[in-house]
């Protein structure tokens, strides 16, 4: 990718075999739609792609301000004789969360496709290998199936991190201190959340994709595309299984962390009890005044640990009687 070339990543007449000729900016604004398929991706943050969408394309105003749209939720827009169609996938840059997800806007018409994004969704470079390798889409509609097939594929391995990461914390709440799980648990919510906060529209757009009566998608790829929302539908019911099970999970952790502080205060209620007439009796014979009792006998203090030991005894007894012990 020339990612210097005015904001042209990549550019590619398709032949029909699943193959592509690579191709620049002055076959670009040359090309007809008897030349092939043509699909265009454009880096729509840079000025110069901007420029050519608005100007030189030919395409709609109304497109044009799709394409560039900075923030745009996932959805299917047919348009004339074209369709937009807006995707978002997993962010699988190094150093990127994933579910910071890049969004990819796609405007199919007359033999042309024109995609555009702001951050690299490698999504598109395994449709460029794909076609460089001869197994690339043959027409419009095999593209459209292969692109949201490539883009869903990739979340695939994320969805499952993340509910190999719920089973482990539900084995792990039963054998690991408590309170090192509580963060983690927490994120891997607000993961599942974000995920199908993002997806979900993304199931609507494709629904309306199969509803919609589009000449250049033939009852092959429309097939395809079902499977293709089918996966999705379910990559939302594990988000939704993983949110509840972490939910669980977290509720179980509370519970825990709070059996464990009752046990604790517990203990020292007892503690405390058994010290409480110990600390009455020893303060009482402290006090310095006269009168005490066997403060002239040389067996006083050992009759009055004695005295103590009977007592705490005493408590030991009672406390086991009452179950409370």
């Amino acid at each position: 990718m020339d990612t210097n070339n005015k904001g042209l990543l990549l550019a590619y007449v398709l032949d029909g075999a699943g193959g592509a000729k690579q191709v620049g900016w002055d076959e670009i604004n040359s090309w007809q739609p008897g030349n092939g398929v043509l699909w265009v991706h454009l880096d729509y943050s840079n000025a110069e792609a901007s420029k050519w969408m608005f100007e030189e394309s030919g395409l709609d105003q109304v497109i044009s301000e799709a394409l560039t749209e900075e923030d745009s939720r996932p959805r299917c827009t047919p348009f004339h004789a074209g369709l937009l169609l807006g995707l978002r996938g997993v962010n699988l840059s190094p150093g990127a969360d994933p579910e910071d997800m890049v969004g990819i806007r796609i405007w199919f018409e007359n033999d042309r496709i024109i995609s555009t994004r702001k951050r690299r969704i490698l999504s598109i470079n395994d449709m460029q290998a794909a076609l460089e390798q001869g197994n690339g889409p043959t027409d419009m509609g095999d593209f459209l199936v292969q692109i949201t097939g490539t883009i869903m594929g990739r979340m695939r391995h994320v969805i499952d991190e993340l509910e190999d990461g719920v089973a482990e914390m539900e084995e792990q709440i039963l054998t690991t201190e408590s309170h090192q799980l509580r963060s983690q648990l927490a994120g891997l919510r607000r993961q599942a959340i974000s995920f199908r906060r993002y997806l979900a529209p993304q199931r609507e757009a494709l629904s309306r994709l199969l509803t919609e009566k589009i000449a250049w998608v033939d009852d092959s790829s429309r097939i395809r595309l079902r499977e293709v929302s089918d996966q999705l539908a379910r990559y939302l019911e594990d988000l939704d299984e993983a949110r509840d099970r972490a939910a669980v999970t977290q509720e179980e952790l509370v519970n825990r962390l709070s059996e464990q502080l009752n046990n604790k205060m517990y203990l020292l209620s007892i503690v405390a009890a058994i010290f409480l007439p110990l600390g009455f009796l020893t303060g009482l014979l402290g006090i310095n005044v006269g009168g005490i009792p066997g403060a002239d006998s040389k067996m006083g203090f050992a009759v009055f640990v004695t005295m103590l030991l009977v007592v705490v005894i005493f408590q030991v007894w009672f406390f086991k009687k009452k179950k409370w012990l």
